[in-house]
């Protein structure tokens, strides 16, 4: 790791007028964060981005930098001019700074190149947090929750108003091409500017970008019924049972019925319209025997006839009731259009993302990732395998793996808990360690447990009936009491303590950053409030 940060601390030359300094005490938690910092945490990704050489003043330290968004965002700070403000005025922030002021110029555009950083700190915070002793994996917890974006409501578009944007951009630029060409002449518009001067991210790219992302989302989904209909339609052909067709492709099913028995029966018609020819040709007498009925007359044709007007009846049905729901209608953000609205509970909806986390028995969030879906089915098995990557990374680095385990899991991963949103048939039978997921609400479980009468909806598969009948045990449900207390405390943390509770980046590579960044955070408090970051114990650290 870089070296070179030398922040004020309570042994060194005072930068700061002593009654400053007396301010803080010499166990106060910025000296812990300025030391970890500096010292235990590879921030060798953020000083790769660091430029340097050229003309100008020298930049300033990574390490200062990070420094002082760890203990901004550890007090609900996010406005880079309130922190900008916080280092000229806060006696913590000033001690952090060790005499330099960064203006919130210098930190919004630091705090923008976390992407391809962010993960590596949060693989280092983890790390040290294994060499303190933290990270019990013996029953870990997934859960999602929402966070707001930098975005309103109100900025969101349908579709039809998004082409009209685009359109009405198009227009206006022609227009003053159109213009510029006969008063500059073609090619030029008389007030160019270097190409470096443009900024990207204009209101017109927003727009394309959130009018591109709907086509994908509706060709996505248009792909996935497709693929489902092709599924039955094998099954069918091989003979197999098919079980109802899809919902998204019923209606086109029940239509390809109805042609395959139409066809069937004019061919039987045609066959025997020619066999009756060919013997009055050849004999002067018909076949004997009636002529098969026209496909209208036809039974089996009549019965697929009622089975696509049901089919259609249910899919009006479904239509009728969704629109009842009153769901918003599929739209994107031209603020940000990798967010999304979020459904939360107790109704309503926010514009933001769904985060992901999976954190350990004594509150560390081990795994992370933020996702722009509404549901958290889907983000299961991602979230089980980052879980096992970090498991691995907390083993590898707890010092001398004690044999006594010392309270800790060295087997990795023994339970993982997730709540109903998780429950699926692919999650419960994928690779990974032990799971226990709720088949229906909480207290759904606690009164199948008493009663002894099945939690959840009938018709399911095999292995989420067997997941209801396992909950049905006093060890299962024990178990799964404790998934509410181990997977939502973090959330609370960040959104109640530190107060970070709506991002201030825009796009999903820059708010998974912060959110990750974020993520490090918390854990770096709880190290600090559990009593494992000391003085003493970063001592004993390896430098």
């Amino acid at each position: 790791m870089a070296k070179g940060y030398r922040p004020v601390e309570r042994d060194q030359p005072a930068l700061l007028p002593v009654d400053m300094r007396e301010w803080l005490p010499a166990d106060h938690p910025v000296y812990l964060v300025i030391r970890v910092v500096d010292r235990h945490l590879d921030t060798g990704a953020f000083h790769a981005r660091r430029k340097t050489g050229g003309a100008g003043a020298a930049g300033y330290d990574p390490d200062m930098l990070v420094a002082v968004l760890v203990w901004a965002y550890a007090h609900g700070i996010t406005s880079s001019r309130r922190i900008e403000e916080l280092c000229r005025t806060d006696v913590a922030f000033r001690v952090i700074c060790g005499g330099n002021l960064p203006d919130h110029v210098t930190i919004a555009r630091f705090r923008a190149d976390f992407a391809g950083a962010a993960g590596p700190f949060f693989a280092a915070v983890l790390r040290l947090c294994a060499q303190l002793g933290m990270g019990r994996l013996g029953v870990v917890a997934l859960d999602g929750t929402k966070i707001a974006a930098s975005a309103s409501k109100s900025a969101n578009r349908s579709r039809d108003r998004l082409a009209e944007l685009a359109e009405r951009a198009v227009a206006a630029h022609a227009e003053a091409d159109a213009a510029e060409d006969a008063l500059f002449g073609p090619g030029v518009r008389g007030d160019e500017v270097p190409e470096d001067a443009w900024r990207p991210g204009s209101r017109d790219e927003r727009i394309a970008a959130a009018l591109a992302s709907l086509d994908a989302d509706r060709a996505a989904a248009e792909a996935a019924d497709q693929a489902k209909a092709a599924e039955f339609r094998a099954r069918r052909q091989a003979g197999q049972r098919t079980g109802p067709a899809p919902a998204g492709a019923a209606v086109e099913l029940a239509q390809e019925k109805l042609d395959r028995a139409v066809a069937a029966q004019q061919a039987r018609c045609q066959d025997w319209d020619t066999r009756n020819a060919a013997k009055i040709a050849t004999t002067g007498t018909g076949l004997s025997g009636p002529r098969p009925a026209e496909p209208e007359g036809y039974a089996r044709v009549r019965q697929a006839q009622a089975h696509l007007g049901k089919v259609r009846a249910r899919a009006a049905a479904r239509q009728a009731k969704q629109a009842r729901q009153d769901r918003p209608a599929p739209a994107r953000n031209i603020t940000d259009p990798d967010s999304r609205l979020m459904p939360v509970r107790g109704g309503g909806f926010v514009q933001g993302y769904n985060a992901q986390n999976v954190t350990s028995q004594d509150g560390l969030i081990i795994a992370t990732a933020l996702t722009n879906d509404t549901t958290d089915c889907r983000w299961f098995k991602p979230m089980i395998r980052a879980a096992q990557d970090a498991a691995a990374l907390i083993q590898a680095s707890r010092p001398g793996q004690d044999s006594s385990g010392g309270g800790h899991d060295t087997a990795g991963i023994g339970l993982m808990l997730a709540d109903a949103g998780y429950c699926s048939e692919d999650n419960l039978t994928c690779d990974g360690p032990d799971r226990i997921i709720a088949v229906g609400k909480r207290r759904d479980l606690e009164k199948a447990t008493r009663t002894q009468k099945r939690a959840g909806r009938d018709g399911t598969g095999p292995a989420t009936t067997a997941m209801a009948e396992r909950l049905k045990t006093p060890e299962a449900i024990t178990a799964y009491r404790h998934r509410g207390h181990i997977a939502e405390t973090p959330h609370g943390h960040i959104k109640h303590n530190m107060g970070f509770r709506q991002l201030t980046m825009r796009g999903k590579p820059k708010t998974a950053a912060e959110w990750t960044f974020t993520a490090a955070v918390h854990n770096l408090l709880k190290a600090i409030a559990a009593g494992y970051l000391t003085t003493q114990a970063i001592t004993a650290l390896p430098a």
